[in-house]
């Protein structure tokens, strides 16, 4: 067996199939993670490496060339080879325990099955990094356009051709900070205090306080198992807002016909719709349906965001409508003084434009498909709705336990959401609603387990409850 080491923490095996390139790139790699080569730290050369290695000089040369690629490394003109000032999995980690409940160990970490939250361990951290990189390289600019940077909304337009089928031209898209930001900036540009406007029910609350917020009279519109209930629609509305790739939060598909009729009741009302497509990418088992805005191009305004795809801290969405919308609500947004950072906007414009994003969406679906197996196989025969997409799922349950379950989950370390928490007026559909983009798999098990432990005890409680009453 022979050995060679240097100052560096790098040792290479010649008996093994490993080609030693990749063994000089993954032990640096590792190094620099877990902080034992810092950032801002010089390198040796790959001359110097090499003959201490006792290796090619190609070797040390391939192994930094990918780690430049990756963003791990990066030259300073004739000063030598650095390690890139970029967050170690260390701060991750941090940020990651950051939220325990009172007085928890730091051993037993809170199981968080509330919805909304992405697996953002899941990131492929040598293109993010790459992406960041290269993003922060971008010169400031004095008058930034409100509608966002021209190269980012080129690739949106690709993007949300090639993902969700819908066709539009660089002038109908304005890069927000994600799908809230764009719906605010829509309501301050339509909306007039007084305004009727339906959100579905039960529905986004964040929604409704941006709606409230901008003057409107927020309207409760019913929805059932397939989604909004265009029958049931109001009269007098300025804009009805609806999830429905994934209704929030009882997760029903809006099916193509009802997505018509909802057009046509727009047309004849004189109103504008509002697509947020919060987690469309993400469905298991099911063809795709086709965007309202596919549908319904001079009447639908469609929200997207790289909040559920890629990480919630990242800040950029798009909005798509036709050209007058996007011009007014852009000279609202630079009345406002509302912009989207440009570092990262670019960093998106990056992972689009080299198939980054497509291949992590495509490797989260099957991520959260397992999940989504795990979440459904452990709650065994509880009813469930919504599961046949998104990242969250609802377990319907007797109207008076959910509260209870909740309580005693979050004694136990297991955060949970309701039902309750979702509707503006008196609940009409009780139960919970499980998150499983924010755990991981061993986790969701465990948590649904006591869920279901706990839904057991509970309605076992509620049933007896009216007995004792007799008795007595």
């Amino acid at each position: 067996m022979s050995r060679h080491q240097f100052d560096l923490p790098v040792v290479v095996e010649r008996r093994t199939e490993l080609p030693l390139s990749v063994q000089v790139g993954r032990q640096l790699r590792e190094a620099m993670n877990d902080g034992r080569v810092r950032a801002g730290e010089r390198l040796p050369s790959s001359r110097a490496l090499a003959s201490a290695l006792g290796v090619s000089r190609t070797v040390v040369t391939a192994a930094y060339e990918q780690l430049y690629a990756e963003g791990w490394l990066e030259g300073r003109h004739g000063s030598g080879t650095y390690v890139a000032d970029i967050a170690t999995d260390d701060a991750v980690r941090a940020e990651s325990t950051a939220h325990r409940g009172p007085g928890r160990p730091a051993e037993a970490p809170d199981i968080d099955l509330r919805p909304g939250i992405p697996w953002v361990d899941g990131l492929d951290t040598p293109a993010w990094r790459r992406a960041w990189r290269l993003a922060v390289t971008v010169p400031p600019v004095a008058r930034p356009d409100p509608r966002g940077l021209p190269g980012l909304r080129t690739a949106l337009v690709d993007y949300l051709r090639r993902s969700r089928g819908v066709a539009c031209s660089r002038e109908r898209v304005l890069v927000t900070r994600g799908a809230t930001n764009g719906l605010d900036l829509l309501a301050a540009t339509i909306v007039r205090p007084g305004d009727r406007v339906g959100v579905e029910e039960p529905g986004y609350p964040t929604a409704r306080e941006v709606l409230a917020a901008r003057g409107a009279e927020v309207v409760p519109c019913p929805v059932d198992e397939d989604g909004l209930v265009v029958d049931a629609l109001p009269g007098g509305l300025r804009l009805i807002y609806t999830t429905p790739s994934h209704q929030y939060p009882l997760g029903g598909r809006l099916p193509v016909p009802r997505r018509q009729a909802l057009l046509a009741w727009a047309r004849r009302n004189g109103a504008l719709v509002v697509e947020d497509d919060y987690d469309s990418e993400f469905r298991y088992d099911v063809a795709p349906l086709p965007a309202l805005y596919g549908l319904g191009p001079d009447l639908t305004i469609y929200l997207g965001t790289t909040s559920k795809t890629l990480a919630p801290g990242l800040g950029a969405g798009w909005l798509v409508a036709r050209p007058d919308l996007v011009e007014a609500i852009a000279e609202t947004r630079g009345r406002l003084s509302d912009r989207t950072a440009v570092v990262p906007q670019e960093a998106v414009r990056i992972l689009l434009e080299r198939g980054d994003l497509d291949r992590h969406v495509r490797r989260m679906r099957a991520e959260y498909a397992r999940r989504r197996v795990a979440v459904v196989e452990t709650l065994g025969h509880l009813p469930l709705r919504g599961d046949t997409a998104g990242l969250h799922l609802v377990v319907e349950l007797p109207e008076g336990v959910t509260g209870e379950v909740t309580e005693r989950a979050a004694e136990r370390g297991v955060l949970l959401a309701t039902l309750e928490e979702r509707h503006a007026v008196t609940p009409g559909v009780h139960g919970l609603v499980i998150g499983y983009g924010g755990a991981t798999e061993p986790q969701i098990r465990s948590g649904c387990s006591l869920v279901r432990e706990l839904v057991r005890e509970a309605v076992r409680a509620a049933a007896a409850e009216p007995a004792r009453h007799r008795r007595t």
